[in-house]
């Protein structure tokens, strides 16, 4: 009962402790049963792969009641955790790279939640153009590319420390810096599921935008997204609720928060991820943006499915139909008409755009409700 008490007590301290501090768990050997929720509550867990392990009940309780064979690592080494569950957000091959990446996160981070994130001058000059940028989206609307060229290119000295990389890969979360500003990036991976948001990608992105929002670190969203998941393995997952997550972290967020919009920004993922209907301050559009609620073949294959239906050749009435959507309405303009941009802007110009509006939104306040607490949909 002692012991049962002591976990208790420290569970409770993590809760407190929880927007007040910033909290980092290091699982360097085995961790098990009860003692696994206090690393759980914190905001960063770091594993070792083949040393350290983590689970509820361990391989010889499930032998017992299920007959099944496992052994720890498979059961929850940092590979499962780092891979399939979300659990840990690092994994390293040693105590030593582990040591050293929890530094390097520090770097990054303040105190407690009333102060700033400490400035770091890299000698990356503000004005700094990528003419590169430019040809970064393929003309062919369907084909990838890795939107972590971009990140490196916008980011003070290439720098940036993602988090829980190997989870979730169609979305990318973590830490770079902005003209020495610490800031939260957020953004989709075209290269990984097409980019698309699903109950992991949708988790892991909500939890990464409230930590962000309780130490006062600006939040930046690289937008390419088709949509959310379809099928009813994520239906019936709970893409809803999940995908609701996300939303509720962004309109809860006070942070200074900028969105720029690639690519595809399609359906209710264009208003997920950070848009103008949910508060964020400043909206940019690349020139190759779409935003509207289907695609350009979905939206005509429902606007023109009479004429489709009753042409001699449908494929190359329906190709020739959603290139004139495509060119009518999937572009940045309509919105920015609309308000819901504020600038179209070149792509080489990213970095610099972008560190203009963090000093332009310094000093951001927002007036919140009265409240205990909100009930965000876990």
């Amino acid at each position: 009962m002692d012991a049962l008490a002591a976990y208790g007590e420290i569970f409770n301290r993590n809760v407190l402790a929880s927007g007040v501090v910033p909290q980092i768990s290091c699982i360097m050997g085995p961790c098990a049963g009860g003692a696994v929720y206090s690393p759980a509550m914190t905001d960063f867990t770091f594993m070792v792969e083949n040393t350290s392990n983590m689970f509820v009940t361990g391989p010889n309780v499930v032998k017992t009641v299920t007959h099944q064979e496992i052994s720890s690592d498979d059961l929850g080494g940092a590979q499962v955790h780092g891979e399939k569950s979300g659990v840990a957000h690092f994994i390293f091959p040693n105590d030593i790279l582990l040591l050293r990446e929890v530094r390097r996160l520090i770097n990054y981070l303040p105190s407690n939640n009333r102060q700033t994130a400490p400035i770091l001058d890299l000698r990356d000059p503000v004005e700094r153009a990528d003419p590169a940028l430019d040809y970064l989206i393929p003309d062919n609307p369907n084909q990838t590319y890795d939107m972590k060229v971009l990140i490196s290119s916008i980011l003070d000295g290439a720098e940036f420390l993602e988090i829980q990389r190997y989870f979730a890969r169609n979305i990318i979360v973590g830490f770079g810096r902005l003209g020495g500003q610490t800031i939260g990036l957020i953004a989709n991976q075209p290269a990984v599921l097409a980019g698309v948001l699903d109950i992991h990608a949708s988790t892991k992105a909500a939890r990464f935008v409230r930590f962000c929002d309780a130490f006062n670190i600006p939040l930046i969203c690289l937008v390419d997204v088709p949509g959310f998941m379809p099928g009813p393995e994520q239906e019936h997952g709970g893409i809803i609720r999940h995908g609701a997550k996300l939303l509720y972290a962004f309109v809860e967020a006070t942070v200074p928060r900028i969105t720029v919009i690639l690519r595809k920004a399609y359906g209710g993922a264009y208003v997920v991820m950070n848009s103008k209907h949910i508060r964020c301050d400043i909206n940019f559009a690349w020139p190759t943006a779409e935003i509207a609620v289907l695609g350009p073949k979905g939206a005509a294959e429902v606007i023109y499915r009479k004429e489709i239906k009753a042409s001699s050749d449908p494929a190359a009435t329906l190709a020739a139909k959603t290139d004139e959507y495509r060119k009518t309405f999937a572009n940045p303009f309509i919105a920015a008409k609309r308000g819901y941009i504020d600038d179209v802007i070149s792509p080489r110009d990213t970095r610099h755009r972008l560190i203009r509006s963090l000093q332009f939104l310094e000093g951001k306040e927002m007036i919140k409700p009265v409240r205990k607490h909100g009930n965000i949909p876990l």
